[in-house]
């Protein structure tokens, strides 16, 4: 009967070891698939960790293209409309150049009418001269030839062979120095043209020299027309007066 009892109790007590046993078994089951789905999860997480921050970066980087292409164009139009801005600013710089341009090729335009103009004053000068002189010239020729008439009158009214001879020799010098008289004035004449042409270009290049504005040269021309005309008029010789009148008229033009 002890036997029995000391058997039950071992069975009992065996019994109990084994579901003691079979508890830590469970607890370590349990234990293991605790730790196991606890790996798993921490994996999870950094995989979703690393993930979240690739799509971050993803995200940043596409960002950042988006932005460098919006700065792309935007440099684009920039760099556009400085060109536009560039040729805008050529083309006035242009506008501006060939304004002036024009206004210098009036002023050369207006110098050169001016200085036609003087020429062919001074031309018609030079043939108002070149007539006076002629008039001078066949004054001088016909006065000359009315003397050697008059002489040759006298010296037949006279009829005597040695006055008519002395006549003759008396004559001679004369016509020389009549003859040296007109040459004389004839290149006084010339002369004194030439020195009038001369300061004519000379007044002319001092004057163009120094900047004097169109409107006073316009307006010293039309006094020296005037001037030409006045002068023009007074050189005239009129019938019945001799060189001295000429001279007169001369001395009157001004300077």
């Amino acid at each position: 009967m002890d036997l029995e009892r000391d058997m039950q109790r071992i069975d009992e007590a065996n019994q109990e070891l084994l579901l003691k046993i079979q508890e830590k078994e469970d607890e370590i089951q349990r234990l293991e698939s605790e730790i196991t789905q606890t790996g798993d999860l921490t994996e999870d997480e950094e995989w979703e960790k690393d993930n979240y921050a690739t799509m971050e970066r993803e995200q940043a980087l596409q960002e950042l293209e988006e932005e460098t292409g919006r700065l792309e164009r935007k440099n684009e139009t920039l760099v556009h409309s400085i060109t536009e801005l560039q040729k805008k600013v050529k083309l006035q710089q242009l506008e501006a150049l060939c304004a002036d341009q024009e206004q210098e090729l009036v002023k050369v335009m207006e110098e050169h009418a001016f200085v036609t103009q003087l020429c062919e004053d001074q031309a018609l000068c030079i043939k108002k001269y070149q007539e006076t002189l002629r008039k001078i010239e066949e004054e001088l020729e016909t006065r000359f030839l009315e003397r050697e008439v008059s002489k040759v009158l006298s010296m037949n009214s006279r009829g005597k062979g040695y006055s008519s001879q002395n006549n003759e020799n008396n004559s001679v010098p004369r016509k020389a120095t009549l003859f040296g008289k007109g040459i004389f004035r004839y290149l006084f004449f010339i002369i004194l043209f030439f020195i009038r042409l001369l300061g004519y270009i000379f007044f002319h290049n001092l004057e163009f020299t120094a900047g004097v504005p169109v409107a006073q040269l316009e307006g010293e021309r039309s006094n020296s027309d005037r001037e030409g005309k006045i002068c023009s008029e007074e050189v005239v010789i009129p019938e019945g007066k001799g060189t001295s009148s000429f001279l007169d008229s001369i001395s009157r033009c001004p300077d």
